[in-house]
């Protein structure tokens, strides 16, 4: 009988691959890690509205893989899987590029956590690319547009009051939706022009200016609103505070009332009208970066290039050159 050979004692190729995963990781279902990257982010304190974002999101791809037949163990999930649930929101759904990528970032939270947490040995959505989305367009409404939208509501109501503050402070500030559900009270500081921004994307704090007008029409809408049980600015008729959906649904009723055609009304939109009428208006890109929160530049930058052919008869008004005798 052939004695048999020796195993070699160095470690090689498949070998050193198992030694250096993490091999204490368990198989964990879908649901399972969900609700420990939930609870974590409870545990951090991340706003009722990004966790309820991680939760929307993320249970579609779950949904997706349950119903073409896919493992729902977490550890099982490939990247194959991910390219598939692209395609399928492309194809067969029919998703905006920007619908897309906001499913995406949710998925890639996750499974980011997960990976860095030893949960999981293989990260599917590692270095996964977000689609490129070519139209590069951001909608905004015109000043007409603008006049008939304010024209809307019924000022001879408490909710026409209260609705059209609420759309005269998004145009006035650029605030998200959120940040402006978030308002109590006494964040408005009228005696200093400036509200204080607590629900923030990026949990930092900040102030936003007011001017003459908008004082003038919050001063108006505090006296009607009276004392109420709840601290939050915006309320119902039943004092009550109004609940972001809530608030959501006003800027696109009224565009519906105004007849506004070719974009869509919306708190965002008004967002972004604010950005582009402020550098018309000759705002620096600092300033403006402030004022609506971002964190980095990038987002001002796409404002000020998007809006750079409407900045150019502004441009006349500032140029270094005028002061230069030639």
């Amino acid at each position: 009988m052939a004695r048999k050979s020796r195993r070699k004692n160095e470690l090689i190729g498949d070998e050193l691959e198992i030694v250096n995963k993490t091999l204490h990781a368990d198989l964990i279902s879908y649901d399972k890690a969900m609700g420990i990257f939930i609870r974590d982010a409870k545990r951090k304190g991340l706003r009722e509205f990004t966790i309820k974002y991680y939760q929307r999101e993320c249970n579609d791809f779950r949904n997706y893989l349950m119903q073409f037949g896919h493992s729902l163990i977490i550890n099982e999930v490939l990247r194959s899987h991910i390219d598939e649930y692209v395609e399928d929101m492309q194809n067969r759904r029919y998703l905006k590029v920007v619908t897309i990528n906001t499913k995406l970032r949710a998925i890639r939270t996750l499974f980011n956590y997960l990976y860095e947490n030893k949960y999981i040995d293989d990260n599917p959505m590692q270095k996964y690319s977000l689609l490129k989305d070519r139209k590069a367009n951001i909608e905004t409404l015109s000043l007409k547009q603008l006049q008939q939208l304010l024209n809307a509501p019924d000022k001879r109501t408490f909710t026409g009051q209260r609705d059209y503050t609420f759309m005269l402070l998004i145009i006035e500030t650029g605030i998200r939706l959120n940040e402006a559900a978030g308002i109590l009270v006494e964040d408005v500081k009228l005696s200093e022009g400036l509200i204080f921004i607590r629900n923030t994307k990026n949990h930092f704090h900040r102030h936003v200016p007011i001017q003459s007008k908008m004082k003038d029409q919050l001063r108006r809408y505090l006296r009607l609103r009276g004392i109420c049980e709840t601290d939050h600015l915006f309320v119902t008729i039943d004092e009550t505070a109004m609940t972001r959906s809530q608030l959501q649904k006003v800027t696109a009723k009224y565009g519906k009332l105004a007849n506004i055609k070719g974009v869509r009304a919306s708190t965002h939109t008004l967002r972004h009208t604010f950005a582009k009428l402020s550098i018309m208006n000759g705002a620096g890109v600092f300033e403006l970066q402030k004022i609506l929160g971002h964190s980095s530049m990038e987002m001002v930058r796409v404002y000020v290039n998007l809006f750079s052919s409407e900045v150019s008869e502004k441009h006349k008004q500032f140029s270094p050159l005028n002061n230069i005798k030639m």
